[in-house]
């Protein structure tokens, strides 16, 4: 307001001393002209931006500084299983999960889950809306799990925290009964590993790039898993598993599937594709997580199509307010964002 009318204003009062000192009618006309037309237009702009920005910092300021939220506030993130009444969390599915490739058979529960989460809440700032609240998961070894939500729901922010990128703001993160957090990244990488949306491919030779997780895998292990993949045309184009990668010369199609390839052969018991899949075609996508799926260990993917969720043993689905768990069937009827996100409607 200051800004818009102070100049007016003070020109205006100023009239009868300026024409007392000879300035002409035409000039102070310019003048009040000038105002008006490009400085006030001009002031108006720029108070209008550091308004916007100053309030934007007051915000972060009292969100970072300001006192934690009420620890005792409902949870935005109440989990259910397969059967009401478990709210906070997900457990195994029924009396066994089941294995990958064989679902037909429950098999007997583990005593020590591949992933375990613990009322797990993930905050960016003391006053911020939380991430993931309270939220309790558990992954038996050998389980397929695909995770599902709308997009900036938290489903990264889970890898990361499985993967022990991501320190929780409360609760504990368990991979094979091994706190993750603070461990080092050696131990972690004998863990698990995490496959990024954006794979990451570097200069070298195609076996090194493929066997970069696994140093000690024989060339016909490595052959091998280029056929299953599907990878044999690439390889042969770069020419044989010793010849040289140029990752600016692949798509993102071709990075994602050395990549996964790359994750295939590693021996960590935990795999964590976090959209992993997205440059590939269908047809591909589901060669790929077929194959993950038949390896020995656990697997927990970041659903870039719904088809990947009907492929896996449960799916976890995050809305931003409750966590539902379940297999496909149970979560049509448990779920409305999951009947919406497969195109299913119930009355």
């Amino acid at each position: 307001g200051v800004a818009g009318q102070l100049p007016v204003l003070a020109l205006l009062v100023a009239v009868p001393w300026l024409r007392g000192r000879g300035v002409s009618a035409g000039a102070l006309l310019g003048a009040f002209t000038y105002l008006v037309q490009s400085l006030l237009p001009a002031l108006h702009t720029l108070m209008s931006a550091l308004g916007a920005a100053g309030a934007r910092l007051l915000v972060v300021l009292d969100r970072i500084l300001g006192p934690g939220p009420d620890a005792t506030s409902t949870p935005a993130h109440a989990c259910e299983a397969g059967t009401a009444g478990n709210h906070g969390r997900v457990q195994e599915h029924g009396t066994g999960v089941r294995a990958a490739g064989d679902a037909g058979h429950p098999v007997r529960r583990a005593a020590v889950p591949a992933v375990d989460l613990r009322s797990v809440t993930l905050s960016y700032g003391a006053r911020a809306e939380p991430v993931l609240d309270s939220l309790d998961l558990r992954v038996a070894p050998g389980e397929h799990l695909a995770v599902v939500g709308p997009s900036g729901i938290g489903k990264s922010t889970l890898t990361r925290l499985v993967a022990g990128t991501l320190a929780p703001s409360r609760g504990e993160v368990r991979v094979a009964g091994r706190v993750v957090t603070g461990r080092p990244a050696v131990e972690l990488a004998a863990l698990r590993v995490l496959v990024p949306q954006e794979a990451y491919v570097f200069s070298g030779t195609v076996a090194d790039n493929l066997a970069y997780l696994n140093t000690d895998v024989r060339r016909a292990e490595l052959e091998a898993a280029v056929r299953v993949f599907g990878l044999g045309p690439l390889v042969e184009r770069l020419g044989g598993p010793d010849g040289p990668v140029r990752p600016a010369e692949l798509s993102p199609g071709e990075r994602q599937l050395v990549a996964l390839v790359r994750a295939y052969l590693s021996p960590a018991p935990l795999l964590l594709l976090d959209e992993a899949t997205c440059h590939l075609d269908p047809a591909s996508e589901a060669r790929a997580e077929e194959v993950l799926a038949r390896r020995p260990g656990t697997l927990v993917v970041v659903a870039h199509r719904l088809s990947s969720a009907v492929r896996a043993d449960r799916t976890l689905v995050l809305d931003g307010e409750r966590a539902e768990c379940g297999t496909h069937d149970e979560l049509l009827a448990l779920s409305p964002l999951y009947r919406d996100l497969t195109g299913h409607w119930h009355a």
